[in-house]
């Protein structure tokens, strides 16, 4: 090798003895000399080597003809693979493009959900919580923690406003909203049961605090929900017996009412008029005391609706004490501004009339039937002995005694036992402004009993004998002179003019005296007209116009009945026991008719 070549080694002896000056002359030199001799050389030795190229192209050529040839057509070959490739490719590259695009959009996808999942990570216990906010309320809501809900539906109206741009805040507000659905609804449910006011005032105040309802709105359902309770409590009354039944209805009406008013004014005072101050606050709360006044009324309106059908029904004989209590109601709502009880009078004064009307129809009906078949005959020695008695003690009874005399003709007796059970029906509640209606029904049964009688006597006169002719005309005069003067003074009793004459604005008069004109009286003249014919000329009692009403007119004997008459309740028209069984005894009314 060159390492050990003897001339290498002494040349790199001779080298390493010069010096640098000396190394770079000869080096020099050596390069000029180097350069002058290729450059004399190199053109003809390039000649050279091309000919020699080209001898061997030809020779090349010459010899691998055939290849050439099928090198010429693989290569065009090539030159249409690639280039059809090539177009392919021109053509894919804006595919290409996009799918890079799609690709890197993606990826800048994957980098951002990454991302956010890191930052999701790192706050999971905040997102945690948000995420258990609906499992949180709906459990707070069922377990009636109605304080904790509303803080959290505050807390997801504020996440509402700052990300309502996020699905899953939106679910967790709808959500929410569901729950705060549910928690309305048990709100609204409360108050469809018995609530006292502090809790009123609690749920008021929950649902005023969702604010899901303006001012009128919440008023209309506090009165709906509050209605239906109590209707409930009405409903659950037995409707069997109509005194029960509407004096119950009046129980709770007053009380319940009566809580249902006190609360609505404490949960919405602005209502109550003492509280309401100036014109303007006024005009503004207008509308909601229309709202409240409206369904006062609507209940006022029911309960007189009730009382009607309960009245037409009939309660007895217990319609003062109904009436009472009506009153009482009616006094107790006045203290909220809905008096009432100006509507009560009508429905009683219909109902009185309505049961005095039927009883005073019955007992004509009765008598006229009875009129039919009746047969004249003396009475018996009891009953002829009682009048005896009575005839002799009549001064010492009072003026309110039904007269003894009329038991000796039965049709007179069963007629007046009759209207004096109308008269104890309707004297404990008596209306004064019912008189002229009374006085009107018994004037028209008396006139028509009167005409009874003389169609009885006209068809009866020609038939009878002397006997009894002389009992029949001994029946109308009983009836003109006794039963019709007797049954005015029960009347006056009822309604005396101490009573009448001042919502007239009249001064008392003889009016009561005579008892034959005026408000709320009869006209005994017009029924003694009616039987004049066949009254006899001289009669056993005194006449009409002098002595028929002297029970009623005369003060020498009985000033102090008189007095007694006019200061009397009505209560002294009932019937006394001893008497009712009198008449029961001769049986000439029913035992109907002797209540």
């Amino acid at each position: 090798t060159w390492r050990n070549n003897e001339d290498f080694k002494r040349y790199v002896a001779q080298m390493s003895s010069c010096s640098i000056e000396t190394l770079v002359c000869s080096f020099g030199d050596c390069i000029c000399n180097y350069v002058d001799q290729i450059t004399a050389s190199e053109p003809e030795r390039l000649n050279e080597e091309e000919e020699h190229i080209a001898r061997q192209t030809q020779d090349l050529a010459f010899n691998n003809y055939k290849t050439f040839i099928k090198t010429a057509e693989c290569t065009n070959k090539v030159f249409q693979e690639v280039e059809k490739h090539v177009n392919l490719l021109i053509k894919s590259i804006p595919v290409l493009k996009e799918s890079c695009s799609s690709f890197v959009s993606e990826a800048h996808k994957i980098n951002l959900s990454r991302k956010q999942n890191s930052a999701i990570l790192s706050r999971h216990t905040q997102l945690l919580e948000i995420l258990e906010v609906p499992q949180l309320m709906d459990t707070s809501v069922r377990n009636s923690y109605y304080d904790e809900a509303l803080e959290l539906i505050e807390y997801v109206k504020r996440l509402e406003k700052k990300l309502s741009s996020i699905p899953v805040i939106m679910n967790i507000v709808e959500d929410v909203r569901a729950s705060t659905q549910l928690m309305l609804n048990q709100l609204i449910q409360q108050l469809h049961d018995d609530l006292q006011l502090p809790a009123c005032l609690k749920v008021i105040g929950y649902i005023r605090r969702l604010n899901v309802f303006t001012e009128p709105e919440l008023r209309i359902k506090f009165l709906q929900a509050r209605d239906t309770w109590f209707r409930k409590i009405l409903d659950n009354i037995p409707n069997e017996e109509p005194y029960y039944h509407i004096s119950k209805t009046i129980e709770v009406s007053r009380v319940h009412l009566f809580d249902i008013i006190t609360q609505y004014r404490a949960v919405f005072p602005d209502d109550d008029p003492l509280l309401s101050a100036g014109p303007s606050n006024q005009a503004n709360t207008t509308k909601p005391v229309a709202i409240f006044y409206c369904w006062l009324i609507q209940k006022v309106r029911n309960f007189l609706s009730a009382l009607e059908s309960d009245l037409t029904r009939g309660v007895g004989g217990r319609l003062d004490s109904l009436l009472g209590q009506c009153m009482y109601f009616g006094l107790s709502f006045s203290r909220v501004g809905a008096d009432f009880r100006n509507l009560l009078a009508p429905l009683f004064q219909r109902n009185v009339m309505k049961g005095f009307s039927r009883v005073v129809e019955e007992a004509t009906t009765q008598f006229q039937e009875s009129l039919k078949s009746y047969k004249l005959v003396r009475p018996s020695t009891v009953v002829a002995n009682m009048v005896s008695k009575y005839e002799i003690s009549k001064r010492k009874e009072s003026d309110l005694s039904p007269p003894m005399v009329l038991l000796e003709f039965d049709p007179l007796a069963g007629y007046t036992n009759s209207v004096l059970s109308a008269f104890n029906e309707i004297r404990l509640c008596a209306p004064v402004a019912i008189a002229p209606a009374v006085a009107k029904k018994l004037q028209g049964s008396l006139v028509s009993c009167a005409i009874t009688i003389c169609d009885y006597y006209r068809l009866e006169s020609t038939a009878l004998n002397q006997d009894e002719f002389s009992l029949l005309t001994r029946f109308c005069d009983l009836y003109a002179n006794t039963l019709v003067p007797y049954l005015a003074r029960c009347l006056i009793a009822l309604f005396p003019s101490t009573s009448i004459n001042p919502l007239l604005g009249q001064k008392s008069d003889n009016q009561e005296v005579t008892g034959t004109s005026g408000v709320g009286r009869i006209d005994i003249d017009e029924i003694f007209n009616v039987l004049k014919p066949f009254l006899p000329q001289k009669p056993v009692v005194p006449s009409h116009q002098n002595i028929s009403l002297e029970n009623i007119s005369s003060k020498p004997a009985n000033d102090a009945e008189l007095d007694t008459v006019k200061e009397s309740e009505p209560s002294e028209v009932e019937v006394s026991d001893n008497e009712v069984a009198n008449v029961k005894e001769e049986g000439a009314p029913s035992d109907e008719d002797a209540k």
